[in-house]
């Protein structure tokens, strides 16, 4: 394998476990300068994305090209100023550029003007009962933008789907009418975008650019949280839209009332118009997706591959689609496709056995960041009501998915007494059964403990 194969079948694998906007700023213009005696150097365009990938994507690029090649020991990171001229280690000339055969990573091919992936449309979004309604409401929304379910908030777990539905209506409403002006924006960027025009004093143009569009998509609004300026900017933004008529298009991994630290005023415009959810899809939802993305990606693999795969990455499309990528880069790099044997292989480090992989830690980690807690506050005796709640709630998790007794529930929140755990099982087990929210809220929760 070169050491282009090498790197191009690594990033199959990392263009799915971060966001696209992550992967195209952090990941451009990289590429493994050298390879020896173990150890690899990965050249990267400038010192800030050097100390970035050492500091943040480390452990995933040496699980990733470790995974590919076991001689590989250790990653050291550089900058080459010739980043531009790619050179293999064969010849001196340039690395040639993957062919249209080869695995393309599109989430870098983003329209400028509206940040929009053309790789995601409708015609290639499975639609199956766990999405049905956000489905329905967003094609509903592109036949005429700004008169029906406005805004719309669409939520689910992560690796769902949303950002696929929320770019597919982008794309059909720019391919329409091109003259409509539209913006997808995460909500990351969002604050980025507030923090700039306050530092440089350009607020009033970065309110006129946004309350010019005719159609505003927000990912991930989850993040707003504790971001004041950012969360009034959003809320003035708003309602100037939606005066105006103009779509507005929300998602977030959780409903808007489950949001922690987030205006009640903001709250109550998420909530103002359709609420649709992204549930976890069944085994032949997850069949039918596999399918439909090797399609896409002209990737043939055995039927007995393809239920392996749908039958153990059972949370996380997005996971689904990184399983399949390492799978067609060992077809990319093989010239054949894989047995049984090497599919099984390929994929050990993505499908594990869930039940070794949850602990009391990883529940009680899971539950403190769904509700933008500490983790220290839910194990401690505080009865701040922001707090005794998520801790019930996680001792009500170590009970259901690890059936741990209630003396060792007890323990695990500061040696807590065995009838505190009785009262939080009992008390959520009762709720569960009248709150719908409550209902959704654990589910959520669920997602991220199997998926982190």
């Amino acid at each position: 394998m070169t050491r282009e194969e090498l790197w191009q079948a690594a990033l199959a694998q990392i263009q799915f476990k971060i966001s696209p906007a992550n992967f195209a700023t952090w990941f451009r213009s990289t590429y493994i300068l050298s390879k020896k005696e173990g150890e690899l150097v990965i050249s990267a365009p400038n010192n800030f994305s050097k100390e970035w990938l050492e500091n943040k994507y480390n452990k995933i690029l040496f699980q990733a090209l470790h995974g590919l090649d076991l001689e590989i020991k250790r990653i050291k990171y550089t900058v080459e100023r010739s980043a531009g001229k790619q050179r293999d280690a064969a010849s001196s000339r340039p690395m040639a550029m993957p062919q249209e055969s080869q695995l393309e990573f599109q989430e870098l091919k983003v329209d400028r003007s509206t940040s929009l992936n053309p790789r995601y449309t409708f015609d290639n979004f499975v639609v199956a009962p766990f999405n049905e309604l956000a489905h329905a409401a967003s094609l509903a929304i592109v036949k005429d933008p700004g008169t029906v379910y406005n805004p719309l908030f669409v939520y689910g777990g992560t690796g769902l789907g949303k950002t696929h539905l929320l770019q597919a209506i982008g794309n059909k409403i720019v391919g329409d009418v091109p003259q409509k002006k539209l913006k997808y924006i995460s909500s990351e960027r969002f604050t980025s975008s507030v923090v700039s025009a306050i530092r440089n004093h350009t607020t009033d143009a970065l309110r006129s650019m946004f309350r010019d569009l005719d159609v505003l998509i927000v990912d991930d609004v989850q993040f707003l949280t504790g971001k004041d300026k950012t969360q009034e900017e959003l809320f003035h933004t708003f309602n100037a839209l939606y005066e105006a008529g103009k779509q507005i298009i929300f998602s977030s991994d959780r409903p808007p009332k489950a949001i922690p630290a987030l205006e009640e005023r903001l709250r109550s415009r998420f909530e103002g118009g359709m609420i649709a959810d992204i549930s976890m899809p069944d085994f032949e939802t997850r069949l039918a997706i596999l399918r439909s993305k090797m399609q896409e990606k002209v990737v043939s693999l055995d039927d007995e591959i393809c239920e392996y795969v749908a039958s153990h990455i059972q949370r996380n499309i997005r996971e689904l689609e990184g399983a399949l990528n390492r799978l067609a880069a060992f077809i990319q790099l093989n010239g054949k496709s894989p047995t049984f044997a090497d599919a099984k292989t390929l994929l050990r480090s993505v499908i594990q056995n869930p039940s070794k992989m949850v602990n009391h830690k990883k529940i009680i980690a899971a539950v403190a960041e769904f509700y933008d807690i500490k983790e220290k506050e839910i194990i401690a005796t505080s009865r701040k009501k922001e707090v005794v709640r998520p801790r019930q709630i996680a001792m009500y998790l170590l009970r259901e998915e690890l059936k741990g007794s209630y003396p060792f529930i007890g323990q695990k929140f500061g040696g807590k007494d065995h009838t505190t755990a009785i009262y939080a099982c009992e008390k959520i087990t009762k709720e569960l059964q009248q709150s719908e929210t409550l209902v959704d809220e654990i589910a959520l929760i669920r997602q991220r403990i199997y998926s982190g």
